[in-house]
């Protein structure tokens, strides 16, 4: 789980960085079998990173501390 907006920040910064290397298997990659095994993996941690970020975002910074 997030703890800070830091962490926040790095996680958007690695979303952004797996759609960025998706977009580029899009790109090259003409096997749709070959993309999607090579894609999936990439989309269950975006998957799981959007969730953590849904979560940190969800709560404000007292309801944070109380939590943690």
């Amino acid at each position: 789980m997030l703890t800070n907006d830091k962490e926040l920040e790095a996680t958007l910064d690695r979303i952004r960085h797996f759609q960025a290397q998706i977009k580029y298997l899009r790109d090259t990659e003409t096997n749709p079998t070959n993309f999607r095994l090579s894609s999936s993996g990439f989309l269950a941690e975006i998957d799981r990173m959007q969730l953590e970020v849904r979560e940190y975002l969800s709560l404000l910074p007292s309801q944070f501390k109380e939590t943690a």
